[in-house]
């Protein structure tokens, strides 16, 4: 077993008077993916944005290749290759691909005051990356964003990630909203991701693509990890009863335990 990429350890988050992580343990490794499941509201929100800089814990503390880290902003976690690819992704409608996937670091040639964006390599390389993923339908570099489907515009927002050096790719709810064929195009690009040694949190409400994708699974529970297992020591029925919330499987559980009619007599 390889060492983990990232790696949280006791890590708690609070709001006031709101706890909204609890004594939180999780790491990811290479080539890994790891689900993260769980309600509305179980806290795997608060848990990616304390991930990616966006919140710092209050207790607790973030290990990246065994080394503690803090981050203070999501541009520190980004260069220290924690990329972040939400569910609504607002990558300019009306820019091509190319200059999406270079914006802010943009190619350059040229000195001094001569100094120009080179477009023409831009939308090569743009081009290339994405055809890296498995997406051939994206023909230009020139092409608008706003022409792309969800799944196309997942695979721009993950080359871009994986270009620019992520470690570890955290994907929020990725297959949202996307129809069967779409969603197929996104699950294989994490298995691209996969391939490449990247370690991959993938939340998601979908039990059916964290079964087919994930190796292993943390499941949150107002903001608790309720369960942590490796891919096939769970079945559907209980992942499904556990991302609701464990309720079903805690009735089951008192059923079982309640004495037999016979055995509850004197």
């Amino acid at each position: 077993m390889s060492s983990p990429v990232v790696e949280l350890t006791s890590v708690s988050k609070v709001f006031d008077t709101n706890t909204a992580l609890h004594d939180v343990n999780i790491s990811v490794e290479p080539g890994e993916v790891h689900c993260l499941l769980g309600d509305n509201g179980a806290g795997k929100s608060t848990l990616i944005k304390i991930m990616s800089g966006v919140y710092q814990p209050t207790t607790g503390q973030i290990r990246l290749g065994g080394k503690p880290v803090t981050f203070a902003s999501p541009r520190e976690a980004q260069g220290h290759g924690i990329a972040t690819v939400y569910q609504d992704l607002d990558l300019f409608p009306l820019m091509p691909v190319s200059e999406v996937f270079f914006l802010g670091r943009e190619i350059t040639r040229g000195r001094g005051p001569g100094r120009r964006v080179d477009k023409k390599r831009a939308a090569q390389l743009a081009l290339e990356q994405i055809h890296r993923m498995g997406i051939r339908r994206v023909t230009s570099g020139g092409q608008l964003v706003g022409t792309l489907s969800g799944g196309e515009r997942q695979a721009l927002a993950i080359s871009r990630a994986l270009y620019f050096g992520a470690r570890v790719l955290i994907l929020d709810e990725p297959t949202s909203a996307l129809g069967v064929k779409e969603a197929g195009v996104v699950l294989r690009l994490i298995d691209t991701a996969k391939a490449d040694g990247i370690a991959v949190i993938f939340i998601t409400h979908n039990a059916h693509h964290a079964l087919i994708t994930g190796d292993r699974f943390t499941i949150l529970i107002h903001g608790t990890v309720a369960d942590q297992f490796q891919s096939g020591q769970r079945t559907r029925e209980e992942l499904l009863n556990l991302m609701a919330g464990g309720e079903e499987l805690e009735s089951l559980q008192e059923h079982l335990e309640e004495p037999e009619p016979d055995q509850a007599r004197p």
